[in-house]
């Protein structure tokens, strides 16, 4: 078996595989395994689904929704039978979730309390969730949620599978997948790995039908982390209701210190150039609600895929591609979905019956989301009206040092990048994937690609899929 990416959808499956006698090899393509979108997650591991229940009971029924809430408690089980099962010290522990009203008012929760009530998932209403400096109003509190150090545990990971007898091959980039009886997967250094059957397990699939592309939504979401004083943080999971809502977790830094760390201020990846003021935006959010949090010590952003329904694409790849699994569409839970989905796809290569094959396929039809995916595509589709536009500026001459900026040269579009000695660096602007435009992210220096998501370097160097090619560079003349 031959699984293409070493976050903790790939390491997991790995794990699952080689620990019932498969000989299993795992293609990472960055120098460390967890180094990809499993490294900026906040890392919480919760049964809330993102997109709220009421929601997918809407365009799914109370059928999925209740079988949504079962994978995903699943997943959590599984990672702490895992991290018991290796002696992964991970920092597991269970905790409660909380979903309170953001600006929006009551209204969102009301109707999740009346949702849940339906669907005989386990809650409590609560006066007041425990936020000591800010009363929230009423929330709904649901059990049985956890959090963890992703590094740790995909650490033991790794070991856990050498340990099985499976491989993992670190820059080894993958850009093509042959699939069939016999299976190869092709890296960028020119080798060629053979297998039974591919996992593609790279948060968004780079070559496993161009169908999945449509139902995927690339979103940037963004992370601060203030220190905290000690017993501030209450031992709890919170989210509110907005849109984009906040996700709040307590941690705790390398060297000890408590750290408050607060997600949001989601937009669509390559569709926003203010990075700066949403990390400001967060800090301020936080302190009206946490007011004895200290310095901000770390600030990031990541990305997730949404899908149509709020429900990841997890299973045999759409088409003629047999022996072709995917793991992608996230939607916001990472770590359990990356885990189910290991859990769903080594079983359908086993030949095992799971339960979530139909809940979660990338096959599926989804009648009841079609509005949300023809809006989706519409966005997107605008994007390529970005090949009718001037530039943003009129030559590299008008960027300043530290910054990028795209450049229009006769029928052609440039990504220009002046490092802070003054030194050009010039990129064809076209996406390599599907031939989408760039656009600068000045809070970290990165051309993204508005279309599909693909992120790169200000030099041009893949930092995430789906393109498996850097921008190419402009020679000087």
């Amino acid at each position: 078996m031959c699984v293409i990416g070493g976050g903790i959808a790939g390491l997991t499956t790995a794990y699952l595989l080689a620990s019932e006698g498969k000989s299993v090899a795992v293609l990472e393509g960055k120098p460390v395994v967890a180094g990809g979108e499993t490294e900026y997650t906040t890392a919480h591991l919760a049964w809330v689904i993102d997109d709220r229940f009421t929601r997918l009971a809407s365009v799914r029924g109370d059928e999925a929704a209740q079988l949504a809430a079962k994978s995903h408690k699943g997943a959590i089980s599984l990672i702490e039978q895992i991290a018991q099962r290796e002696g992964i010290a991970c920092d597991f522990r269970r905790l409660d979730g909380y979903l309170f009203p953001g600006s929006d008012g009551p209204q969102k929760v009301r109707e999740e309390m009346l949702t849940l009530t339906r669907l005989g998932l386990e809650f409590e209403r609560v006066d007041r969730v425990p936020l000591p400096s800010h009363n929230t109003g009423p929330g709904l509190r649901c059990p049985d949620n956890g959090q963890f150090h992703p590094l740790k545990y995909l650490s033991g990971l790794a070991r856990a599978i050498r340990r099985h007898g499976g491989t993992i091959h670190t820059d080894a980039s993958v850009v093509k997948v042959e699939s069939g009886k016999t299976c190869v997967a092709h890296t960028r250094g020119g080798q060629q790995v053979t297998a039974d059957a591919i996992v593609v397990a790279t948060n968004t699939p780079f070559d496993s039908g161009l169908s999945l592309h449509f139902k995927l939504a690339a979103y940037t979401t963004y992370a601060v982390a203030l220190e905290a004083p000690a017993g501030t943080v209450p031992a709890a999971l919170f989210w509110d209701t907005e849109d984009p809502y906040h996700y709040v977790r307590g941690a705790r830094g390398a060297d000890g210190t408590e750290l408050l760390v607060v997600g949001g201020e989601d937009h669509k990846t390559g569709q926003a150039q203010d990075q700066q003021q949403r990390w400001e935006r967060l800090e301020a959010w936080t302190r009206a609600r946490f007011p004895h949090a200290g310095a901000v010590k770390h600030h990031w952003s990541g990305q997730v895929f949404e899908t149509p329904d709020g429900l990841g694409l997890i299973g045999r790849a759409p088409g003629l591609r047999d022996n072709l699994y995917v793991i992608t569409g996230d939607s916001g839970m990472g770590m359990t979905h990356g885990t189910l989905g290991a859990r769903l796809v080594a079983d359908l290569i086993l030949g095992r019956t799971n339960e979530f094959a139909s809940l979660y396929s990338p096959s599926r039809w989804m009648p009841a989301a079609l509005k949300t995916l023809l809006e989706e595509n519409v966005n997107l589709a605008a994007q390529y009206a970005d090949w009718l536009t001037g530039g943003e500026v009129a030559s590299a001459a008008s960027v300043p040092p530290g910054h990028g900026a795209v450049v229009r040269k006769g029928l052609s579009k440039h990504a220009v990048y002046k490092d802070e000695k003054g030194q050009v660096h010039e990129l064809s602007a076209v996406c390599p994937h599907l031939g989408g435009v760039v656009q600068w992210n000045p809070g970290e220096k990165t051309w993204d690609c508005p279309c599909h998501g693909s992120r790169f370097t200000c030099t041009g160097a893949v930092q995430h899929g789906p393109a498996v090619e850097g921008l190419k560079v402009i020679e000087k003349k």
